[in-house]
């Protein structure tokens, strides 16, 4: 079970008020296992009735409707549309790169992922659909399978209170691990600073596509990584296998932000380009602002 420091640590009241009146609602229509908010994409027998089609050689003869056909001379067939809700998952990344913590920012990034992971799961269970968990390095760490139980949410925080940032990440490999993992349709959410190959991490999250998965991508960076504000001669401690490294940040500074320019766009084009949302998001950005600004953005193209 998680602590009473976890409840206070990544569900912060102010946010949870702000976007309790919203909804992460899925782009296209997604499979579920209750009933809930969405339409599901199956169409059969003794389900709400949805619309009339005609009939087309092959077609269950169950289904005609033969009030109509004694009206009209006309076969047609009924179709039904059955409710089910939101399936969700969230994919923490847990690498060593996360533990970064700037002097502008009040959390490092794995625990800032943490709390955005924790109020989106709170919004989900909230409006009486599915969430669940992974978190991962170079391998999948933890794997918390999707619930709609108000209780769940205790074991999602118990899990994201006990993961650690220690490990070299393998984003790529292990989005087409989770992509065959996870068989239903959902909304799958990325938390992660993307440090590692691009083309692998688009390859990844292209798979998660090619199965039908809605997916959003929340890159956290702290504001150092962004600005690179250093100015005097420092010792920049390697991560994830990094070694460390002593030197002017002054010399660096141009190269340094072109690069990372370079790169952003590219995550960002790379989601574009598959109908991703990518949501570049900084450690020092208040929290409830942000998703809320979020989820109203979505919220107006939600189908």
């Amino acid at each position: 079970m998680p602590t009473v420091e976890a409840n206070q640590k990544y569900l912060d009241p102010q946010t949870l008020a702000k976007i309790e009146g919203l909804e992460l609602r899925a782009r296209r229509i997604v499979e579920g296992y209750v009933a809930g908010l969405h339409r599901s994409p199956y169409q059969g027998f003794s389900i709400e009735f949805a619309e009339h089609r005609e009939y087309a050689p092959g077609d269950d003869l169950r289904y005609v409707d033969w009030k109509v056909f004694g009206r009209t001379d006309k076969v047609y067939l009924k179709q039904y549309e059955e409710e089910t809700n939101l399936l969700s998952y969230l994919l923490l990344d847990t690498s060593e790169s996360m533990h970064y913590q700037g002097e502008r920012s009040p959390l490092s990034k794995l625990e800032y992922a943490k709390c955005i992971a924790a109020s989106l799961g709170y919004l989900v269970l909230h409006q009486h659909d599915s969430v669940g968990l992974a978190t991962f390095d170079s391998q999948v760490r933890s794997m918390v399978r999707a619930s709609g139980q108000p209780s769940h949410m205790h074991q999602l925080l118990h899990v994201m209170e006990q993961s650690q940032a220690e490990k070299k990440t393998a984003i790529g490999p292990i989005f087409h691990d989770l992509a065959e993992r996870l068989k239903k349709r959902a909304v799958v959410v990325i938390l992660s600073d993307l440090f590692d190959d691009i083309t692998s991490i688009m390859t990844g999250i292209k798979h998660f596509k090619h199965r039908r998965h809605d997916v959003i991508v929340f890159h956290v960076i702290d504001p150092d990584e962004r600005d690179f504000p250093f100015v005097k001669t420092t010792k920049f401690q390697g991560l994830e296998q990094l070694p460390e490294v002593v030197t002017d940040p002054r010399q660096l500074r141009k190269a340094y932000l072109n690069e990372f320019e370079k790169f952003t766009q590219a995550i960002s084009q790379g989601c574009r380009s598959q109908y991703v949302d990518y949501v570049p998001i900084t450690t020092d950005q208040p929290l409830d602002i942000a998703l809320t600004s979020y989820l109203t953005r979505r919220a107006t193209h939600a189908f």
